[in-house]
């Protein structure tokens, strides 16, 4: 009896499509909902790499322009007013509001500084909101992926226990197909789950870092424009 379960238990399909191809709808959903989820994090991790990549290369590029020694009107002008990297952007909105703080006759308008900064905040907070966008995403994947796939564990054990008791027999041949499928859920939720949490924490600190970096520059840049305030 023992020797024909084994031999049931072996010529079962235990790929990954036999055990998807046997799971209840239930649990076909939920590892379906885990491949999407898994799939969404990549193109998220993908695209985040990507984006920072470039956000870090420009603004290398531009401080290197700042700093040459250019007259800032100059390199303002040479930008114009539809700057396409961020650290021209944030220099814009400076510059822009530098302008508007002068008279015709060239007197500083009251309260120039102050506006200055506030420009330059607002400028760093919209790219900061471009630049943390989809890494709540990856949270969410991460904290809620294992907890789906435990639910479609759980579901398919449930649905093996039943088959079980239908047929009255706990041989392997019965056990072992049903608790495998089951236990695909939870491999696909951690599947999607670990990338997540690792890239959310790595992507997070580089996104901290590039602002902070926005934040230094813009900081430096306000300290140049107050100079020049003050001589005027």
């Amino acid at each position: 009896m023992e020797t024909e379960a084994f031999q049931l238990a072996a010529e079962t399909d235990f790929s990954m499509w036999a055990l998807f191809a046997r799971a209840t709808f239930t649990v076909k959903l939920v590892m379906i909902l885990l491949i999407v989820a898994s799939f969404w994090g990549w193109a998220v991790i993908v695209n985040k790499h990507r984006q920072y990549g470039v956000s870090r290369r420009e603004s290398k590029r531009f401080e290197a322009a700042f700093w040459s020694g250019e007259p800032l009107d100059t390199l303002y002008d040479s930008i114009g007013t539809s700057p396409k990297g961020r650290t021209e952007r944030i220099f814009v909105s400076g510059m822009t509001e530098w302008r508007r703080s002068h008279r015709d006759d060239g007197a500083a308008i009251g309260g120039a500084h102050m506006r200055i900064d506030r420009s330059m905040d607002v400028a760093i907070q919209k790219e900061a909101e471009d630049l943390q966008k989809g890494l709540p995403l990856l949270a969410t994947i991460g904290s809620t992926a294992p907890f789906v796939g435990l639910f479609g564990t759980v579901w398919g054990i449930m649905n093996a226990f039943i088959e079980i008791g239908q047929q009255q027999s706990t041989n392997l041949a019965v056990v072992a197909p049903g608790i495998a499928e089951a236990l695909l859920a939870t491999g696909l939720g951690l599947l999607a789950a670990i990338p997540a949490v690792i890239f959310y924490n790595k992507l997070s600190s580089d996104s901290d870092r590039i602002i902070a970096k926005y934040e230094s520059f813009a900081d430096e840049f306000a300290t140049l424009l107050s100079r020049q305030l003050d001589q005027g």
